[in-house]
This record gives structure tokens, sequence and C-alpha cells, in this order.
């Protein structure tokens, strides 16, 4: 167990610290041709997810009939509860691209952050769950952080692109969109959350089902937005290499969360976001140059990775532990 628990624990703070990087490289580099479109990208991601999650559905359940496995799969009540989630996660998976296009990556995952806020606001409101005074502390702590961080980026935007990832990237442009990213994120978990505990199908089902979802709705945005660009030159225009691997990276990270959260627990968590903060803030100055950390910068994500770690102190198992002791 603590083998599992330390990989997905590495896989977690790995794919999400290069996720933010090489998306911020993508966007920002100098290409020759069009320029990938991020609603292909999201398509496509959702697609490997898909078939990805239906392994895992076929995988785990060898000794269930095809039937079982069918209705599993299937279930039309179940799948249109999971259409809301799968709305917000495609628009989230937009935004990312939007904002990493204009910030640099280390603003980006500490601003990043504020979900946990989210989640802890839409969890009392929809799940009547109930915070103690250390949590609502570490999500003062936290705003308080980013605030920091925010006065302290030097350059956040500057070095970003617009749509096209090339000059002018502006920092609210950027900001805006990880704000409606925390929003998002926080009212899709809970959500999530509140259907899966009340469903029996497993996991990889309703990943898969939301999955399917996300496609749909990620080619309506492609529809929508892009379609012009698509006719003129393919739907795969700009694709590289490292598109390629965006594409993977975004795909699995939802596949390594949920076996973080089957393994690990709740200071694990806390410790997978503290650490990939400082894993992309390292990157970031040392090797893509677009990051002048102030004074303000580091303690502002120092503040960040506290509250992180003190928001995700178990509580009943330190009383459980105080308990014992007495």
């Amino acid at each position: 167990m603590d083998r599992r628990k330390s990989a997905s624990l590495g896989a977690l703070v790995l794919q999400t610290s290069v996720l933010a990087l090489t998306i911020r490289y993508s966007r920002t580099e100098t290409v020759e041709g069009p320029r990938y479109l991020t609603s292909t990208a999201v398509v496509t991601s959702e697609l490997v997810k898909l078939v990805a999650c239906l392994y895992m559905v076929f995988y785990t359940s060898t000794r269930k009939t095809w039937e079982a496995i069918r209705e599993d799969l299937f279930d039309v009540k179940e799948a249109v509860k999971t259409a809301v989630p799968s709305g917000l996660y495609t628009l989230q998976n937009n935004l990312q691209f939007i904002a990493v296009s204009h910030l640099d990556a280390a603003t980006f995952q500490v601003t990043y952050q504020l979900k946990i806020l989210t989640t802890a606001v839409f969890s009392v409101l929809f799940l009547q769950r109930q915070l103690d005074s250390l949590r609502w502390s570490a999500l003062v702590m936290l705003t308080a952080g980013v605030a920091l961080v925010q006065l302290g980026s030097d350059g956040g935007g500057g070095g970003g692109g617009g749509e096209g990832g090339t000059g002018g990237g502006s920092t609210m442009v950027g900001l805006m969109a990880v704000l409606i990213m925390c929003l998002s994120s926080g009212c899709a978990g809970v959500y999530f959350e509140k259907i899966l505990k009340a469903s029996t199908q497993s996991l990889w089902a309703k990943n898969v089902q939301m999955a399917v979802f996300s496609v749909i709705l990620g080619l309506l945005g492609v529809v929508t937005n892009d379609w012009q660009k698509v006719q003129q030159h393919g739907f795969f225009q700009g694709y590289n290499t490292l598109t390629v691997i965006i594409v993977l990276q975004q795909a699995f990270l939802g596949l390594i969360i949920s076996l973080v959260m089957k393994y690990a627990d709740n200071i694990l968590k806390g410790f997978a976001s503290a650490l990939s903060i400082i894993m992309t803030s390292f990157i970031s100055y040392i090797f893509l140059h677009d990051l002048q950390p102030s004074c303000s910068f580091l303690n502002g994500s120092i503040i960040v990775m506290g509250a992180v770690l003190m928001y995700n102190v178990d509580r009943s198992a330190q009383q459980h532990t105080l308990e014992t002791i007495v």
C-alpha cells in the first residue's frame, strides 16, 4: 500500500507540474504555420481518456457478465447526471489553455489553488459539510497567499500570447480564466462526489460517461469557435510531438487523480499540491525564464503551500490519536 501511495503521489506531482509547463511552452513558442487549436486538443484528450476508462472497465470487470457491464455503462438515468460535471470540466480544460497562455506557469499553479476555497464553499452549500476553525483559517491564509502572489509576480502575463500564443498576453485575461476554472472545479468536484457516492456504478464507468459527454460538448465548442479554421487546415492542424504529449498528459491526469483518491489520503494530496507548486516554480525560473520571483511572490507561495497542508490535515485522525494517548 505504501508503494502505491508513493507512486500515485509522485505521478500526480509530476503530471500537474509538467502539464502547466508544457502548455505554457506550446502556446508561446514560435511555430511555422498554424498553431494547434486548443478546442481540438481538449476533444482529443477526452477521446484518449474515454478509451483508457473503457479499458479499465473491462479490466476490472473480469468476473462480471457482459449484461452487468452493459447495465453499468448504459444506465441512462445515471448518465444524464454526469452531463453537468462533464460540461464544467470541459469548460475548465479549455480555460486552462487560455490561462497558461497569459500567465507564467508558476503564477497559474499557485493561483489555481483557490479551487480549494471554492470546493469548500460548494461543499458547505450542497453537501452540508461542516468545516472547523483550522480549515477556515487555512482558507483565509490561502486567499492572502494568492493575493501576495498576484502582487509579487513580475510580468505574469507579459510573455504569454493571445489565442494564437504570440506576444501581448494579458494578466487580467489569464487571472479571470483561472478564477472561472476555480469555480467550475469546485462545483464540478462537489457535484460529482455527490452523485458518485449515491450511485452503485463503478468509478471507471462514471468516468466513461463523463468522457462521452465531454467529447460531445467539446465537439460543439470546435464547431462554434474554430470550425472555419478546421475546414481550412484540418482538425489536427499544428499538431506535433509536444501537442501529443499535452493531449496524453491531460487525458491521464484525471486517471492519476482517481488513483490518488483511491490509495492516498488527504495529507498526501496536500503534499502533492505543494510539491507541484515548488517544482513548477523551479522549472519555470531555471529553464523557461518567464518568471522573475519577488519577495512577495515567494512569501505568497510559502503561505499557499502552508494553507494547502493545513486544510488537508486529517483532524479526525489527530483526535483519535489524542484519545488513544489519553
